[in-house]
């Protein structure tokens, strides 16, 4: 089974590159939209505050081209922000404050909107274009409603809306031109023929030329201005002019110096000298007249937006669409990777219930290379392990139920044939029951041991341990049963290694590895022990001469209840369970087991146990003095007894 799975087949980079792709699809369509159906409502708030900030300006404009001063703006400034939703200020050019619509909202902006000054009318904002340059002198930037000393008194005006009215009838009468009266900002009527051109036309020139004649008002106001542009022409030594009301003017004949330079060029200077002094003048002419220039400040009141606009409803039909079909593409795209995805997993998951239910044949496809094909590999992997563990299960079983029938059925019987007096309770037969419940007390002892090691519960009573002492008391405990079928054992350490280790359960599974190995070790044959040592480990083995193990059972003989020997006799076999306690309790000291072996040679099984975690202790000094007669063997009967009641807490004697 394969541990990694490519990067280009990876589940979640699949499942990235769907995400991405949804996602990109998404906001394409989304910003498409957004552009399409807001640009023309962006245009059309964007023309809107353009207007409304030509419309502040204009208002502001016609108050200081009719007023000499600022006092009274605020009547016309705070309806008007009211409007348009905005906060418009005024201040001088030092910044002091001259009108302001929302006086407690906070700071002006940093950046003026505009200079109020109706001598230099700022057609950028007027017109959303850039002001020309001009050659008058700025002229034509006048505002044209600053009227100054040229507005016509009552009386005046009456005069000349009576000439209009009579040019009117005449026009009417003898062209049949329908013509009105218009007035001007300094209250001159003047006859507007829409769809007729009547410049160079002869009709009604009388009438016309009266409308046409000065009042005493504006001939003084251009005297005073005639006054100060020859003055103004004097200083550069050209010739006087006459300005008339439209303010156009005309040379008046005067000698002049000789000019070296050609005419034309001459008099394209001298016109734009003449324009300069007319836009000057005429500006020192209306200055009394009008309030002096302000900074405009117009912002958004309260920091919020000025103003907010809808869509259309073919906008929002437009959006409803587009977002339909952008969540319909996206799930489908959903649906299909959601099926490729849940397929698999719904098989896994009818497995699994076909296994819960009893089926340990239940296995699933394996298709491609991603994480839900190593998720099959896995669960085909763990059913198989399963129907395997469970098969050693019921052999589990099997076995004990006949390990402890066998001499359940021998106590049974005997213990009636007494009872029925058949047989006479005397000292063997007492003694064959005592041989029984000890073979039975060991099943049982086994099974709890590994019952304890299964569960977490096996308890390690741990110190330091001389292996050299303790493999010599291990060889002196099988030693009468070696010599009974013709074994040797012997003993090879290196430098008495040291363990950390409880040494009851350390000598009970070198004692079972020793045990299983006299039994398998024909006569003549030779047990091994030894013990060795390196900084990494600590390596005990048990290796024999016996009739060894095939290589298709060497990865079973530490299964429970397993035998070389199909027999089931404990006599010929055991009971299946010494191999699997010494894998227990080697697991439970932090190390591991392993068994290599050759048919009819022999096997060897070596523990790997880790080293001491303190310094070695030098061997313990040899006792002076007379030796101790040594004790006599003890019979296997005592030995078992004796690790039994090690195992239980009880002394022995």
């Amino acid at each position: 089974m394969s541990s990694e799975v490519p990067l280009r087949r990876s589940l979640l980079l699949r499942l990235l590159a769907l995400a991405v792709l949804i996602a990109i699809g998404s906001i394409a369509a989304t910003a498409w939209l957004a552009v399409r159906t807001t640009t023309g409502a962006i245009r059309q708030e964007q023309g809107q505050a353009l207007a409304d900030d030509a419309r502040i300006y204009d208002t502001l404009l016609a108050y200081a081209a009719t007023h000499p001063n600022w006092d009274g703006v605020d009547e016309a400034l705070r309806p008007l922000a009211r409007d348009v939703d905005r906060r418009i200020a005024l201040t001088t050019d030092t910044g002091a404050p001259i009108a302001d619509s929302a006086p407690g909202a906070g700071p002006l902006p940093t950046t003026s909107s505009a200079t109020v000054d109706a001598l230099a009318v700022n057609t950028a904002v007027m017109a959303g274009t850039a002001p020309p340059s001009s050659s008058d002198g700025g002229a034509s930037r006048i505002d044209p409603r600053t009227t100054g000393p040229y507005l016509l008194p009552p009386e005046e005006r009456a005069a000349l809306h009576g000439r209009a009215a009579e040019a009117v009838q005449c026009l009417h009468r003898q062209a049949q031109i329908d013509a009105t009266v218009v007035d001007g900002p300094t209250g001159r009527p003047r006859i507007d023929t829409p769809g007729t051109d009547l410049t160079d036309s002869a009709i009604c020139a009388q009438s016309r030329a009266a409308l046409a004649a000065r009042t005493a008002t504006e001939g003084k106001a251009l005297a005073q201005l005639n006054a100060l542009v020859n003055t103004c022409l004097a200083r550069r030594r050209l010739p006087a002019v006459q300005v008339d009301l439209n303010w156009t003017w005309t040379r008046q004949p005067a000698a002049s110096a000789p000019d070296s330079r050609p005419a034309a060029g001459v008099d394209q200077e001298h016109n734009r000298a003449i324009n300069a002094c007319l836009g000057t003048s005429r500006r020192e002419q209306l200055l009394p007249y009008v309030a002096p220039a302000a900074t405009l400040f117009v912002s958004d009141p309260g920091g919020r937006p000025s103003r907010t606009f809808d869509l259309s409803p073919a906008n929002q039909t437009r959006i409803v669409a587009v977002a339909g079909l952008v969540l319909l593409v996206t799930i489908g795209f959903t649906v299909l990777a959601g099926i490729r995805l849940t397929r698999p997993l719904h098989a896994l998951t009818g497995a699994a219930q076909r296994m819960r239910d009893g089926d340990g044949s239940a296995r699933v496809r394996v298709t491609g290379r991603d994480e839900i094909a190593r998720l099959a590999e896995v669960f085909n992997d763990m059913a198989e392990r399963r129907e395997r563990l469970e098969q050693l299960r019921r052999a589990m079983v099997s076995d004990i139920a006949h390990e402890m029938r066998t001499p359940v059925s021998n106590i049974r019987g005997w213990l009636e044939a007494v009872e029925d007096g058949v047989a006479d309770p005397d000292r063997r037969l007492l003694s064959s029951l005592l041989e029984e419940a000890t073979l039975l007390q060991h099943v049982i002892a086994d099974l709890q041991d590994l019952a304890e090691a299964d569960a977490g519960a096996l308890r390690l009573h741990r110190e330091q341990v001389y292996l050299t002492d303790l493999l010599a008391q291990v060889a002196e405990a099988h030693r009468a049963q070696a010599d009974r079928v013709g074994v040797t054992v012997t003993v090879r350490t290196e430098a008495d290694p040291q363990v950390d280790a409880d040494p009851v359960r350390l000598r009970q599974a070198i004692g079972n590895l020793v045990a299983n190995a006299v039994r398998h070790t024909p006569s003549g044959g030779r047990v091994t022990i030894s013990a060795s040592a390196t900084d990494a480990e600590v390596i005990v083995s048990v290796s024999d001469t016996g009739s060894g193990i095939s290589a298709e059972d060497l990865p079973r003989v530490f299964d429970r209840f397993w035998r070389a020997e199909k027999s089931r006799s404990r006599q010929t076999g055991g009971s299946g369970l010494g191999l699997a306690i010494v894998r227990k309790l080697t697991e439970a000291h932090g190390g591991t087991v392993t068994a290599t072996s050759t048919p009819t040679q022999g096997s060897t099984f070596t523990l790997h146990l880790p080293p001491a975690p303190y310094p070695r202790l030098p061997p313990p000094l040899p006792q002076h003095g007379p030796s101790p007669s040594p004790s006599p063997s003890p019979s296997p009967s005592t030995v078992d007894h004796e690790v039994i009641a090690t195992r239980r807490g009880v002394s022995w004697q």
